[in-house]
């Protein structure tokens, strides 16, 4: 995997480079995964809002409801969360696509016309989800903390100005930063194992079935574990 990786980064600014497929990577990645991204980050707001106010509220705090969601959705929940519903959507649907073409040997067929496979199937899905992830995740947020402020002021009470006074004056760029760095290598994360597992299917159906739980479950295990060592690092 790490052999397959070096080599995607290698060909990154090889030539030709094909802008149509990097455009379309990312309309697949980033554009069609924008509805499940947007409502997982309603609900999870909601949720930041409802758990953080009943549990806030014992000590006089509930003020400091925003300052909760906002934060907790910037540094951790927004990447990691938006990254999942990524590989759940996009991440399993490239691995099947490329391990269609490599059970039915579309990808010898490419070698056998000069056109490497890799530059003209793994650059373009690496560059959409380096593209898509950082933007998702941005999107993730500012949903989530939409919600929470809707929920906040008509259910639970609260008040606006205080909450957006919260949001604004809890998160520096830090906490931005440092969801964003997440965001990039967790895009790394699904384009690297999802198109690893597209190019080493084999078996037919069952296969590329296979390929695609496993793939799925690599990710979603990687992105958890590299959530804790990526904080430990950045919050130094």
């Amino acid at each position: 995997m790490s052999l397959f990786l070096g080599a995607t980064l290698r060909r990154l600014p090889q030539r030709p480079f094909r802008p149509r497929l990097a455009v379309a990577a990312i309309e697949m990645i980033g554009a069609r995964s924008l509805g499940v991204v947007m409502l997982a980050a309603t609900f999870t707001g909601l949720v930041l809002a409802l758990q953080g106010y009943s549990v806030l509220v014992r000590f006089g705090s509930e003020n400091l409801v925003g300052s909760l969601v906002a934060l907790s959705l910037t540094r951790e929940l927004a990447p990691v969360l938006a990254a999942l519903m990524v590989t759940a959507r996009a991440g399993s649907a490239m691995t099947a696509t490329i391990g269609n073409m490599a059970v039915t040997e579309q990808i010898d067929a490419l070698k056998s016309l000069a056109v490497d496979p890799v530059h003209h199937l793994a650059v373009p899905r690496l560059v959409g989800c380096v593209v898509s992830l950082p933007l998702l995740t941005a999107i993730f947020s500012l949903t989530g903390v939409a919600a929470a402020y809707l929920f906040g002021v008509s259910v639970l009470g609260l008040d606006g100005r205080d909450f957006m006074s919260n949001v604004r004056s809890s998160v520096a760029w830090s906490d931005v930063s440092i969801g964003l760095w997440k965001s990039l290598i967790f895009g790394v994360v699904i384009a690297w194992i999802a198109t690893f597992r597209g190019f080493g299917t084999w078996g037919g159906a069952l296969g590329v079935g296979r390929a695609t739980s496993r793939t799925v479950v690599d990710t979603a295990i990687v992105v958890l574990c590299g959530d804790y060592v990526v904080t430990a690092l950045l919050s130094r």
